[in-house]
C-alpha cells in the first residue's frame, strides 16, 4: 500500500510539474508570437472625416500596426452638420467608436464629454499639450482630447518685398499698422486685400482680434456668455468693429466682389501687401506659387498695447476615446504613438502646417515656411496666444459675416455693427438655452 501510495504521489507531482511547465511554455509562446506587439488581435474602430483620415493618417496607423499590433476599422464621417448629427446619434445609442475625431472648444463641450469621453489626463502624451489647447478639451481640469494637427491663426499675412522696399517694420500697435498702410498707399501699393465675394473672410478681422479683447478684459468670454458683457459697451470689444472703419480706403478696387481664391492668387504674387485671413491660406498660396514661400510673412492683428501683441488661435480638431470602449488601453497606446516626434514630423512634412503645433517643445521641420515656422512660432514660444472666442463659448451670432461684410464695404459704422451683433448673439444665446434678457 505504501509503495502504491508513493507511486501515486510521485505521479501526481509529475503531472503538476508538467502542467506548470505547460502553462509557462504557453505564455512564453504567446509572448514570443506577439513579439513587441502587445495589441495583436485588437481591432480599433476609428471615426473621422476624409480630411482627417487622409493617406498620411492611414500610413501612421499602418506603422502602429507594425509596431504595436492593433488593426484599424475606419468609418468616414459626413462633413459639416451631417457629421455632427451622426456623432450625436452614436452618443445617444451607445455606438461610439473606440477613437473618433471631432472639434475642440465649444462643440466639444456641447457633447457632455464627462459622460461619454475617456479621461486622458494621466496619459504620457498630455504633458506635451500646450495650456491653451488643454483648456479647449478639458472639463473640471480633466483632459478628454488630444490635438489632431497644427493650429492656425486669424492674422495679417503680408508681402515681405513691399516692407523691404519701403523700409517698413512689422507693427505692434493698430496705429503703427495704419501708418504702414498709408505709406503703402502713397507708394502706389494696395495696402489691404478684401475678398468680400466670400463674405466669411470678412469675419477674420473681428474674430482674430479676440486676443486683444481678452488681454484687455480677461473675463470677457465668461461675462459675454452670461449675458453681462456686450460688444457695443465693452471698450476693447467695440474696437474690434471700429477697426473696419479704418481700412475702407485701403482695399483693392475689386474688393466687394473678389473671392477667397482670388486672394490666394493675388497675394501669392504680391498684388496686395496685407490680407487679414486665416493662416490656412498660406499653404494654398505656396501650392499655387511655390516661389512665394519666403516672401510671405505673418503678424498678429495689433491692439493698443505693444507689449501685449499676440495671436488669436484656432485650435485643431482632436482625437477622443470612448469612455465605454473595450479597447481603451490599445486606443491610448495608439494616441501616445501618434505623438512620437517621428510620426508628428511625418504628418507635418506630408500635410503641411497651418500654424505652430500644440505640442510644447516641438520644432516644426524646415519644410514649413518661415511665416509659420518663425513668425508665428515666436508668439507661441512667448505665451502670447489666445484661443478664438468660439473655443470659449458656443454663442456666436448667425449673421456675423453679413454684419462684417457691410462693415467692410462702409455700409455700417463700428458702433451700429457691434449693437447688431449683440442683438444677433442674444437670439443665438436664447436658442441655446442661455436665457439672456
Amino acid at each position: 500500500m505504501r509503495a502504491k501510495k508513493l507511486v501515486s504521489m510521485l505521479l501526481a507531482l509529475s503531472l503538476s510539474v508538467g502542467m506548470l511547465a505547460g502553462c509557462g511554455t504557453s505564455g512564453n509562446d504567446k509572448k514570443s508570437s506577439q513579439g513587441d506587439k502587445p495589441y495583436t488581435g485588437v481591432t480599433l474602430k476609428v471615426w473621422g472625416g476624409n480630411i482627417e483620415i487622409n493617406s498620411t493618417t492611414r500610413a501612421i496607423m499602418d506603422k502602429a500596426t507594425e509596431k504595436l499590433g492593433m488593426q484599424f476599422e475606419i468609418e468616414i464621417a459626413p462633413s459639416g452638420s451631417d457629421g455632427d448629427n451622426v456623432l450625436k446619434t452614436k452618443l445617444a445609442s451607445g455606438d461610439l467608436p473606440d477613437i473618433f475625431n471631432y472639434n475642440s472648444g465649444s462643440k466639444f463641450l456641447s457633447l457632455n464629454p464627462t459622460q461619454y469621453f475617456a479621461d486622458m489626463t494621466d496619459q504620457k502624451m498630455t504633458a506635451r499639450f500646450d495650456d491653451n489647447f488643454k483648456k479647449c478639451v478639458s472639463v473640471n481640469d480633466k483632459i478628454y482630447g488630444a490635438p489632431f494637427s497644427t493650429t492656425q491663426a486669424g492674422a495679417i499675412v503680408y508681402w515681405k518685398p513691399d516692407y523691404e522696399s519701403l523700409g517698413l517694420k512689422v507693427p505692434n500697435t493698430w496705429d503703427e499698422f495704419l501708418k504702414n498702410c498709408e505709406t503703402l498707399k502713397k507708394a502706389g501699393k494696395t495696402p489691404c486685400y478684401l475678398s468680400n465675394g466670400d463674405t466669411w473672410t470678412t469675419q477674420v478681422l473681428f474674430l482674430g482680434d479676440n486676443h486683444n479683447v481678452i488681454t484687455s478684459d480677461p473675463n470677457f468670454a465668461q461675462e459675454f456668455e452670461a449675458g453681462k458683457a456686450k460688444f457695443a459697451t465693452t471698450k476693447a470689444a467695440l474696437e474690434s468693429f471700429r477697426k473696419y472703419e479704418d481700412l475702407t480706403s485701403y482695399y483693392n478696387a475689386d474688393g466687394s466682389a473678389a473671392k477667397y481664391q482670388d486672394g490666394i492668387e493675388d497675394m501669392s504674387v504680391g498684388k496686395a501687401t496685407h490680407w487679414i485671413i486665416l493662416t490656412q491660406a498660406i499653404g494654398e498660396m505656396i501650392a499655387k506659387h511655390p516661389d512665394c514661400a519666403d516672401k510671405l510673412g505673418v503678424f498678429p492683428i495689433p491692439g493698443t498695447d505693444a507689449s501685449k501683441t499676440g495671436l488669436t488661435v484656432w485650435e485643431p480638431q482632436a482625437w477622443y476615446v470612448s469612455k465605454d470602449s473595450q479597447q481603451k488601453e490599445a486606443a491610448m497606446a495608439f494616441l501616445n504613438f501618434w505623438y512620437e516626434d517621428e510620426n508628428v514630423n511625418e504628418y507635418v512634412k506630408a500635410m503641411g502646417a497651418n500654424g505652430p503645433s500644440c505640442l510644447k517643445g516641438y520644432k516644426l521641420p524646415d519644410t514649413v515656411c518661415p511665416a509659420i515656422r518663425v513668425d508665428m512660432q515666436k508668439y507661441f514660444d512667448q505665451g502670447k496666444t489666445t484661443p478664438a472666442l468660439e473655443y470659449q463659448t458656443p454663442i456666436k451670432g448667425n449673421s456675423c459675416e453679413q454684419i462684417t461684410s457691410a462693415l467692410s464695404l462702409g455700409q455700417l459704422n463700428g458702433k451700429d455693427a457691434a449693437q447688431r451683433y449683440d442683438d444677433d448673439c442674444k437670439l443665438s444665446a436664447n436658442q441655446l438655452g442661455f436665457n439672456w434678457k
